[in-house]
This record gives structure tokens, C-alpha cells and sequence, in this order.
């Protein structure tokens, strides 16, 4: 949001984490971006129905633990935006094809001082990432989140319940084709 305010694109902002709307804070002030501290399946930012754009990246929608609050979030952009606005989805594609029969976890990264595994649970589509950071000595630190994942045919449905249509889905930002291989997605929908 801050390039594009910067760049002359009005933009305004639901949060949901006080310390995240402080440091957001230290960047630019409310006048440069207004930000509204509330939920995204149901808080109002500025004037509803006055955008043509809501997004979500960097796979937030599955910070909502459900599938009712993820289709509330739906119907909160699509409140939000005028006719023919888009929203915008980045998300992950969940990795069960690398789950063994009998296992529920994935190593999804590795590196120098860290390691991060995902745990699922398939009946719920809930899954905890798990990220661990050690250094040279004994002590680690680990840190979880929590997520619910969609597949993109159940995001699809999300939007037709809200009034959407999927306008295009990439691979990635730089228009990649989506294939079953593709580990995650940005999606648009259209307001109707």
C-alpha cells in the first residue's frame, strides 16, 4: 500500500493487529494512508461501494479460520467495491501431494539457522506452519500460524457466492501460466 499511495493511488486500509498498524505508522500517517483497525470479513475502510480495487496478499485470506469467514471476507470486498471493481487474491496452493500416506506434516523450507514445517489437517483444511530459527547455540525459537486453505476451484465458489467471476489466474505477479504444478496463485475477480 505505501508505493502505492506514494505513487498518487489513494488507499485506505482494514487491520486487524494494533502493532502492525503502529509500524505501518512509522512509514507513512493516517493522512497518506487511512487505516480503520478492524477484521477484513467484516470491517468498513472509507466509503463502501467507492473502490475499484480490494486486494489480499501474501496468503492472508487463509488467516480466517473458517470457510464462513472466508466467504464473509468475499462479500466485505464485494461491499466495498463499485461495479466491474476487481479483487485481487495472492495464495498458496497447500503441498498434499508431498504428504506420505499416514503422515501429516511437510518440510516446506530450509536454510542457514532455520527450518519451517507445515502440519495438516485434511478433514478441517486447517494447517500450522511451524517456523523454526536457531543459531550457534542450544536455544531455538519457534513461531506457528495458523491457516485454512482453499483450493482455487473452492475460492471460485466463494466469489460466485459473493457476485464475482474470475476474470484471470497466473502462476505468479509476472503472469505466469497457472498448471497443477503452480505452488501458488494470484487470482482476479470482477464485481458484476
Amino acid at each position: 500500500g505505501v508505493p502505492l499511495a506514494r505513487s498518487g493511488v489513494p488507499v485506505a486500509g482494514l487491520e486487524l493487529s494494533e502493532p502492525m498498524l503502529r509500524q505501518l505508522r512509522t512509514k507513512v500517517d493516517a493522512t497518506e494512508i487511512p487505516v480503520v483497525l478492524g477484521d477484513m470479513a467484516t470491517g468498513t475502510a472509507g466509503e463502501v461501494g467507492s473502490y475499484s480495487l480490494v486486494y489480499l496478499v501474501f496468503n492472508t485470506i487463509s488467516n480466517l479460520l473458517t470457510q464462513a469467514e472466508q466467504v464473509a471476507c468475499f462479500r466485505n470486498a464485494a461491499r466495498h467495491l463499485r461495479p466491474g471493481g476487481r479483487f485481487v487474491i495472492e495464495l498458496w496452493v497447500p503441498e498434499l501431494r508431498q504428504l506420505a500416506p499416514g503422515l501429516d506434516s511437510v518440510v516446506f523450507g530450509t536454510g542457514e539457522g532455520y527450518f519451517g514445517l507445515d502440519r495438516f489437517d485434511v478433514l478441517t483444511q486447517h494447517v500450522v506452519s511451524h517456523h523454526f530459527h536457531f543459531g550457534q547455540g542450544k536455544e531455538a525459537r519457534l513461531f506457528r500460524s495458523p491457516h485454512r486453505y482453499i483450493w482455487p476451484a473452492e475460492l471460485d465458489l466463494m466469489g460466485q457466492l459473493a457476485g464475482f467471476e474470475l476474470e484471470s489466474r497466473h502462476a505468479d505477479w509476472s503472469g505466469a501460466e497457472f498448471t497443477a504444478e503452480s505452488t501458488s496463485h494470484v487470482s482476479v475477480y470482477r464485481l458484476g
